[in-house]
């Protein structure tokens, strides 16, 4: 009797298993799961699901304090694991409706997506490069590369991508994977983790996407790649550093502490400090010093964004930009290892002159960076942060209004100023009543005016003040009042202009207006980024949005006018978003040599750097930057920085360009 059952149960085993072989081979109903972490927090899905032959449906979704992309899409591959059809439906990360598609046929191929519709001939291999979605394109182009000799693959409708290095990791427990880094798409590098030719990872800053499979493995994998990042941004550093001796800047302009420019003098350095400025050829002949030849340009100190976050791959951006100081308005408590990596120049970066520790409460919408559930939490953080040498707190939008006092009395006890964004069911005024020194984002001063029920944890905070910010009477009572208390309780406003400007004027399908003057220089997924159209908007909604942001810069004017703080900060992408906040003041109406200032001298004496920074003087440190133009008479002209110098070391501005796969400019 044994052996019959013996036997069914084997037939019925094998059925199972044909079964089973059946969906593998047939390419359907298998389905590959990620988890999506944002600042350490399970914030999303990806799933990816084999439809049929070369064919593949994916959704991918993640939220981060209310905002957060979700996409469904369909890819279709060729023979030769080409994209012939594709579509994408859902939002972008600011919830703009997105609708992509792609086919081709025969060399023939149709797309729309954020640019707008077109049709063109397509190569044999070129592969479409999507505007918005998931990351099943990065693990398709991933296949290629490894499939490819050249390890080059032509993107359409232009661009091309490189793997660069494909590096065999051994994980603790034996997993052994592939590291991929991957260039062309990103101004730095794109790194993906493979087995095979599978998406194992994407770790890409706070924003992780892993299999589930590999989740105990993510923290490790996260270390072992910020290795190879930091070994690739050390030898950046060691190629493309040029140390300096002794220096003469032979006939050149030079941008004053007041605000002029004193033409034609000679500037000598030696080693990181300004020896000898001199009408040229009266001063002192260095022989033995080398000439950089300054005749029509302008020789600034370096400049200061007052509000950054920052990584290690962004301290290049600042640099070729021209800006050797920043304050960090929020990051983890490992900064000081940031500080002292470009403080000894292993990383290109800037003086990190500010350290500002966040905190915000609990809920949904909380800033991951560092939330605290109790008061008392959040008065132990404010300690911790002192402990660590930080000389400021960053309150956010989460934190419960009845705790705003006792964690800026405790901050205060400490010595340490207070910002941030205003609290949820607060206003600006009764922030600053209970103790603010400072105000992050121009936003936050509009809502002020639109009462204390306004979530401002969710998107809101930006759409009543595009919606309302035009309605703002910068002659009444109420506005008046406001600036008032702003100038008796001496309240820094760093507005971020840039940023809104993004949000509330760009349009969907054209290029944005804060980026459109460097658009063509940069990757390709840079470009990608600024056809999005920043906020919503409809026909009756664009108008409204564009007459608010315009009383954002009066704002802006009327406080400096009026002898309110205001400082020059991004909150956004280095370099080039400050270059566009600088000619956003302009264009408000604060003068050039007043926002040549802000962005030098005036920025050094609110941070405590003056008496070595923010001007060009004999005895203080040379962190110079030489302008090709002079940006008193342009301000755009601010683009065109030539070379940065910055703790005895030069660094030109197209070799870092360059290495960040950015087009200098013309």
């Amino acid at each position: 009797m044994r052996k019959p059952i013996l036997f069914i149960v084997l037939m019925v085993l094998f059925v199972v298993s044909c079964k089973e072989t059946d969906k593998v081979e047939n390419n359907t109903d298998k389905e590959v799961v990620y988890e999506v972490v944002f600042r350490e927090k399970l914030a999303g899905e990806y799933t990816k699901k084999i439809t049929g032959d070369n064919s593949y449906n994916y959704f991918y979704t993640y939220t981060d304090r209310g905002r957060g992309p979700e996409y469904t899409e369909h890819i279709t591959l060729n023979e030769d694991s080409f994209i012939i059809d594709q579509s994408i439906e859902g939002v972008n990360y600011r919830k703009v409706p997105v609708s992509e598609y792609f086919k081709s046929n025969s060399g023939a191929a149709s797309w729309e997506n954020s640019k707008g519709e077109d049709k063109g001939k397509i190569k044999a291999d070129e592969l479409y490069f999507r505007y918005d979605g998931s990351p099943a394109i990065y693990e398709i182009l991933a296949q290629k590369l490894l499939a490819t000799n050249v390890k080059k693959v032509n993107l359409f409708p232009k661009g091309e991508a490189e793997l660069v290095k494909n590096m065999p990791m051994k994980l603790e427990n034996g997993t052994e994977l592939d590291l991929l880094m991957i260039k062309g798409l990103d101004m730095s590098p794109t790194y993906l983790w493979m087995k095979g030719d599978q998406m194992i990872a994407s770790i890409d800053g706070n924003l992780h996407v892993i299999q589930k499979d590999y989740v105990p493995m993510r923290s490790e994998m996260q270390k072992m790649q910020g290795q190879v990042e930091d070994d690739y941004l050390i030898e950046i550093s060691k190629t493309l550093t040029h140390d300096i001796d002794k220096v003469v800047i032979k006939n050149v302009n030079v941008f004053t502490e007041e605000g002029s420019i004193l033409e034609n003098q000679d500037v000598f350095v030696d080693g990181d400090i300004i020896k000898e400025i001199s009408p040229t050829d009266k001063g002192t002949i260095y022989a033995d010093a080398q000439v950089v030849d300054g005749t029509e340009k302008t020789l600034m100190p370096g400049m200061f964004d007052m509000h950054t976050h920052n990584g290690k791959s962004r301290g290049i951006l600042h640099v070729a930009g021209g800006i050797t100081s920043v304050r960090d308005l929020a990051n983890n408590k490992q900064l000081y290892k940031l500080r002292d990596q470009f403080e000894a120049n292993d990383i290109i970066g800037p003086h990190i002159v500010t350290f500002c520790g966040i905190i915000d409460g609990p809920g949904p919408f909380a800033n991951q960076r560092n939330v605290v559930e109790t008061l008392e939490e959040g008065l132990a953080e404010i300690q911790d942060y002192k402990d660590l040498g930080y000389q400021q707190i960053k309150l956010y939008s989460s934190i419960k209004p009845e705790w705003v006092k006792p964690l800026i009395d405790k901050a205060h006890g400490l010595g340490m100023r207070v910002s941030g964004h205003i609290p949820a069911f607060m206003t600006a005024s009764q922030a600053i009543n209970q103790g603010y020194n400072e105000i992050q984002h121009i936003n936050m001063l509009f809502l002020n005016f639109l009462g204390d029920t306004i979530d401002t944890r969710t998107p809101l905070r930006f759409t009543m003040v595009a919606k309302h910010g035009l309605d703002l009477d910068l002659k009444s009572k109420e506005y008046l009042d406001f600036v008032d208390l702003l100038k008796r309780k001496d309240i820094l406003i760093d507005p971020t202009v840039a940023i809104f400007e993004n949000m509330f004027v760009s349009q969907k399908g054209e290029p944005s207006p804060t980026y459109s003057k460097i658009m063509n220089r940069l990757p390709v997924i840079n470009q990608r980024q600024f056809y999005a159209g920043g906020l919503p908007k409809t026909e009756i909604t664009t108008p409204i949005y564009k007459e608010s942001y315009d009383n954002m810069l009066a704002v802006v004017n009327d406080l400096f006018n009026r002898g309110v703080t205001v400082v020059p900060g991004t909150d956004g992408l280095p370099g080039f978003l400050y270059h566009r906040e600088l000619e956003l003041y302009v264009r408000a109406g604060i003068p050039v040599a007043e926002v040549l200032k802000l962005a030098t001298i005036k920025s050094a004496k609110i941070t405590g750097t003056d008496k070595e920074y923010g001007s060009i003087k004999e005895g203080k440190k040379a962190d110079l930057i030489l302008v090709d133009g002079n940006p008193l008479s342009e301000i755009s002209d601010i683009r065109r920085v030539e070379w940065t110098m910055k703790g005895a070391h030069m660094f030109y501005s197209k070799e870092l360009y360059d290495v960040m796969g950015i087009s200098n400019f013309e």
